[in-house]
């Protein structure tokens, strides 16, 4: 009984380990490749081997299919000699004489071999009863899928440490300049030069113009590289024409292309990007994810879906919003300052990588798994490691810092000025609370610190040159507190600050002219939204009425003045076109895994309105990417804007937007010619 009771058991441990690991192994590799994962599946194995063999050892192959049991009695027959030996003097009448049977018992038990229960075995991980060609098939897929676990977490930080990648890739270009970034390790090819030339058609058709030159010219020279900069460095080319094609190539053997930027407050001129200016974003980079065992163990399928999209479309950079690399995902193999550049060598090792930033200028801002998930620690623990290879590969070639020494960012470019926040460094760390007082309103802890908060704000306020119809708000976590999963590392948890953000743009629609979007990143998912201004508008306080208890100014001998009960405070109510709204666009990722559940749902900050209307919500997914074109027609006063967003590389949903009217007048009544 006993033994049957240990089969039993053995039996549901098997299946029951085997089902668990086949589902958590498909969740990681396809899914979220979570750093809790590999720890489980190995314990799930572990509990798995033992209980096959002991499975495979004690499972008959045959099974009992009838058992018969026949009783037979007769009577035994008994001989003379046992009566007559009884001595006659004893013996009284005929001797007696007792019946004696015998009892045979036949048991027939019909056996036959059990059948192999192929799709069982396959199935549940248990062995075949019969066949060992189809338990070593179904042990084979467990010890695989473990197998491929290992791999993603470990082939990549072992076996393609990228120590010896040369690469050269352009960052930040303007209207007369552009920063490559270089990395070569090998001494023998320094120091490295750069030249450039004109890469459009040297003929121009354009009457009285001055045909370029397309000659080549020097750009510079880097004598040294080492250790201390991971082996990077970077050139500047000056003195460059506004949207004009170039190429620029290095000794090192790497060449690329890009076009200047337009003057600000102007479009393109050239053929087939005339009177638009066009850029994409886009967050969040895991190579071979998900996971394909047959692929490079760098290769990328977002970054191929992302350049054969981009053969149509004719941007002048990537604005790439964090989540560049993954620390931390499936596992932290260290906190060192070689842990963190090994993940971006591994990124621009990818094979894929070429092809995606030969013609495309990239700028970035970080996020969290460029440091750790959800960080909030400000610049302690592991920042510095994290920050090396960020400032060495990023901020070199970045645009210009608002502030020398920070990390946050602004410039213009044709129709359209941008800030890019920093949202990592500067911030109050995550709590449970939405950052705001309950009683007053005011914010209780900051995402952006006073002195990013006071230049973006400055910036908001800003007037801009004539032509340029946009401000572009740059933010690697969405500003919508529409999601709602670990949605206290967004703007979410620091609401107070947000509405005091959100005044500032509806300000700017106010004045008119301008509008504002937000492009955000991070969620693996894409959402596309609103935020009016309240219908009702603002109350706002605009100065003391008559004087209460206080010092006589008047007085010399100090008296003091007695309360008038009809001091008050004098307010207006501020009321915001609905024209002023604000729209955010938040695409992510470009290579990653999509949310299997629906984390997206419209919600508000008040109850007399929708503060965050969805627009679109598209979460499925691995590879998606927006494309924002900006257009200012000469017939016109108001900007537009179009937004395609491309999912898997195929176009999948596109908006139009127009900038507030540039007209006098307040509150609603812009509204009525907003179009």
């Amino acid at each position: 009984m006993a033994t049957t009771d240990l089969n039993h058991v053995a039996k549901y441990a098997t299946a029951a380990s085997s089902v668990l690991l086949r589902a958590g192994a498909y969740f990681f590799l396809r899914w979220i490749p979570g750093s809790f994962f590999p720890r489980i599946l190995l314990a799930l194995f572990a509990a798995y081997i033992p209980s096959f063999l002991y499975n495979f050892t004690h499972t008959s192959p045959y099974e009992i299919v009838a058992d018969e049991i026949d009783i037979v009695t007769r009577e035994a027959p008994q001989p003379e000699e046992d009566v007559q030996s009884i001595d006659r003097r004893y013996a009284r009448g005929e001797a007696s004489r007792d019946v004696v049977q015998e009892v045979d018992v036949q048991e027939t038990i019909v056996i036959e071999e059990k059948s192999p229960q192929i799709l069982k075995t396959l199935l549940t991980g248990l062995p075949s009863p019969t066949s060992l060609f189809w338990s070593a098939v179904t042990f084979a897929i467990n010890l695989a899928l473990v197998a491929m676990v290992l791999d993603l977490v470990y082939r990549g930080t072992f076996f393609h440490q990228a120590h010896d990648l040369s690469m050269a890739r352009t960052g930040y270009v303007s209207d007369n300049s552009a920063k490559i970034l270089l990395r070569e390790p090998d001494a023998s090819k320094l120091p490295v030069f750069i030249s450039y030339r004109h890469a459009d058609p040297p003929m121009n058709t354009v009457h009285g113009a001055r045909p370029h030159d397309t000659s080549w010219k020097s750009g510079g020279r880097i004598d040294w590289l080492d250790t201390s900069t991971d082996f990077t460095g970077t050139f500047e080319l000056d003195g460059l024409r506004s949207d004009t094609r170039y190429q620029w190539v290095v000794s090192s053997n790497h060449t690329g292309y890009f076009v200047t930027a337009p003057r600000p407050g102007y479009t393109s001129n050239r053929v087939g990007t005339a009177d638009e200016f066009t850029f994409v974003h886009s967050s969040c980079l895991k190579n071979n994810y998900p996971y394909s065992p047959f692929a490079h163990t760098l290769s990328n399928q977002g970054l191929r879906h992302f350049a054969t999209a981009m053969r149509g479309i004719k941007a002048q950079f990537m604005l790439f919003l964090g989540d560049f690399i993954y620390i931390d995902v499936p596992k932290r193999h260290g906190t060192s300052v070689e842990d963190y550049r090994r993940e971006y060598r591994q990124m621009y090792a990818s094979p894929d990588w070429p092809a995606a930033a030969k013609e495309l200028p990239w700028i970035h801002v970080y996020d969290d798994h460029e440091v750790e998930n959800d960080w909030s620690g400000n610049t302690t623990g592991v920042f510095p490691a994290a920050n090396d290879p960020y400032e060495h590969y990023h901020t070199s070639v970045n645009p210009p810092a608002v502030r020398a020494g920070e990390s946050y960012f602004s410039f213009t470019q044709g129709p359209a000025s941008f800030f890019m926040l920093d949202t990592r460094r500067y911030r109050s760390p995550n709590d449970a609370t939405n950052g705001t007082d309950p009683l007053t309103g005011e914010p209780t802890k900051t995402l952006l610190g006073h002195q990013q908060l006071s230049d973006f704000i400055a910036w908001l306020k800003r007037p801009e040159p004539q032509g340029v119809r946009w401000k572009v708000v740059v933010s690697s976590i969405p500003f919508t507190k529409n999601w709602n999963v670990g949605s206290q590392d967004t703007w979410r948890g620091y609401l107070g600050e947000r509405q005091l953000l959100l005044e500032a743009m509806w300000d700017v629609g106010l004045r008119g002219g301008v509008g504002v979007i937000i492009l955000s990143g991070d969620r693996h998912e894409f959402a596309a939204t609103a935020f009016p201004p309240p219908p009702d508008g603002k109350e706002e306080i605009v100065g003391l009425g008559p004087i209460g208890i206080g010092a006589n100014p008047l007085n010399p001998r100090g008296a003091l003045l007695q309360p008038d009960s009809k001091a008050t405070l004098h307010t207006r109510r501020k009321r915001w076109p609905l024209s002023a709204t604000v729209h955010e666009f938040s695409a992510s990722p470009l290579n990653m895994f999509y949310a299997p559940i629906r984390t997206y749902f419209e919600s508000s900050t008040s109850d007399e309105y929708t503060s965050d209307v969805c627009i679109k919500y598209i979460p499925d997914g691995n590879s998606k990417f927006g494309a924002i074109s900006m257009r200012n027609p000469g017939t016109s006063d108001q900007g537009v804007l179009h937004y395609r967003l491309f999912v898997d590389g195929r176009e999948a949903w596109s908006y139009t937007l127009t900038t507030p009217p540039d007209v006098s007048g307040g509150g609603r009544s812009k509204d009525a010619i907003w179009g």
